[in-house]
């Protein structure tokens, strides 16, 4: 029975001769087996044109060679989050992704976990080999310990963790309704092997919910073993470490609603807007060349809690808001509380080219810290303006413009120490004047359309700024 397959395999010398009818699989892998029963669960269930298939890198990179269904090839580790991709934008499609031990529990460890406790209905095929195949035999995030293999020439050892146990770690999720471990090393547990693919599939076909299942394969090749050899070495070696059976069965606490999206440019565009129309008010004349002939850079710096990200925002909004291309790129550093997190903005006329800010035109920092780190990197000529409530004394750089604002002090004789980054943006406008005063308060109304209470508060924080300055 061909089922879901293509009738040749297309990848050797173009499908001629016998190397049209072969695999590319190494002999005795367990790769055959587990692509045999994904077949045939698709083609009995009679879902084979509603079928997208998701491989991503490693021995089942080809799995698009072999399935007669939709396939997308994925990076590394990211076919989870693009079969989310798939099965939002057409819920009514069946999407199974296909991955290795080196994919799904290693590089793609987020993504699985992510897509398994989204609940969203999704069927993956999980190959344990304990093994890097495709890449020359490395130990993976399933090598057993004491295990040997290019990486670990002594074996696995204590200092390189344990052997992740991916069915458990599935079972644990609330968003899984159904996991299981399973085998191919004799008739029985490849009958067992067989039902669990096709139930995971049945499972989304009847919108229940996420599906894993875990398939111990053989790898002869790495593991240097005869496939009768691999295959009791799984049975011996790999079962006590990986006992097999179903870790989850349970029904969804909430049905799965089939959704139809929307692909109305018109709709996308109001949801996006929430409903507002037409372009922002402008008020800028020109472009700010004062500052830069095309395109500004600044950088705005402080701990965690400073609200220099927000700061970062409000310039890029207004900058858009005013025809200019802008962009923001945040930092974190894991100094961001108490030592100094960043933020770069760019504003263009034309295109911003690079958005980062090695050597801005503008600096504003917001703590002791980021006035030291990046106060050097001020372009010549360039302007910095420093929180002087909390920097002591005054900072000396030569050939720049520097300016002290005492961005907390003010905040907090207003009773608000949060909006010290918009008393900031107020002396941002007073001394380099690039952009004008009503193209922020265009941006900090917008961004507190849903917080309208808190508008004049923040609005007084900017002249308050301003004057500062002035």
């Amino acid at each position: 029975m061909i089922g879901a397959f293509y009738g040749k395999f297309e990848r050797h010398a173009h499908g001629a001769g016998i190397k049209g009818q072969s695999t590319h699989y190494c002999s005795g892998c367990g790769h055959g087996l587990a692509h045999k029963y994904l077949a045939e669960a698709i083609s009995e269930l009679g879902i084979q044109d509603r079928t997208v298939a998701v491989s991503p890198v490693g021995c089942s990179v080809f799995l698009y060679y072999y399935l007669d269904v939709g396939n997308t090839q994925a990076a590394h580790g990211r076919a989870p989050a693009v079969g989310l991709g798939h099965k939002l934008a057409n819920p009514e499609s069946i999407v199974v992704t296909y991955q290795g031990d080196g994919d799904l529990a290693s590089i793609g460890l987020a993504e699985i976990v992510s897509s398994a406790q989204a609940g969203i209905p999704m069927s993956v095929i999980f190959i344990n080999n304990a093994i890097y195949g495709m890449t020359g035999g490395q130990m993976a995030p399933t090598t057993l310990m004491g295990m040997k293999t290019s990486t670990s020439p002594h074996g696995r050892a204590r200092m390189t963790g344990q052997p992740m146990k991916m069915a458990e770690l599935m079972a644990l999720l609330d968003g899984a309704i159904y996991v299981e471990r399973v085998a191919l090393f004799n008739a029985k547990e490849r009958l067992r092997a067989k039902n669990a693919v096709k139930k995971a599939l049945q499972l989304q076909v009847e919108n229940k919910g996420f599906a894993f299942v875990e398939v111990l394969a053989e790898c002869p090749t790495h593991l240097k073993m005869s496939p009768s050899e691999n295959s009791k070495w799984v049975q011996q070696n790999m079962l006590p470490i990986f006992p097999l059976g179903v870790k989850k069965d349970v029904q969804p606490a909430e049905a799965f609603q089939p959704f139809t999206p929307s692909f109305d440019k018109d709709k996308v565009v109001g949801i996006v807007t929430e409903g507002l129309t037409g372009k922002a008010p402008t008020f800028c004349r020109k472009f700010p060349d004062h500052l830069a002939p095309k395109d500004v850079a600044l950088k705005l710096a402080g701990a965690g809690g400073d609200g220099a990200q927000t700061a970062a925002l409000l310039i890029t909004r207004a900058g858009i808001n005013e025809g200019f291309d802008a962009t923001h790129i945040p930092s974190y550093g894991p100094e961001s509380r108490g030592g100094t997190s960043y933020a770069d903005v760019h504003i263009a006329d034309g295109e911003v080219l690079s958005p980062a800010s090695p050597s801005p035109h503008v600096l504003v920092a917001f703590n002791q810290p980021s006035l030291e780190k990046f106060g050097p990197q001020v372009q010549p000529g360039g302007t910095i303006i420093y929180d002087s409530s909390v920097v002591a004394g005054r900072p000396a750089f030569e050939g720049k413009k520097v300016y002290g604002v005492p961005f907390s002090q003010i905040a907090k004789d207003l009773g608000k120490l949060v909006v010290k980054n918009i008393v900031a943006l107020g002396a941002l406008q007073a001394v380099t004047e690039i952009l004008p005063k009503e193209s922020f308060l265009t941006a900090v109304r917008m961004e507190l359309k849903h917080k309208a209470a808190l508008i004049p508060l923040n609005e007084k924080a900017f002249e308050l700024g301003q004057q500062a300055v002035k």
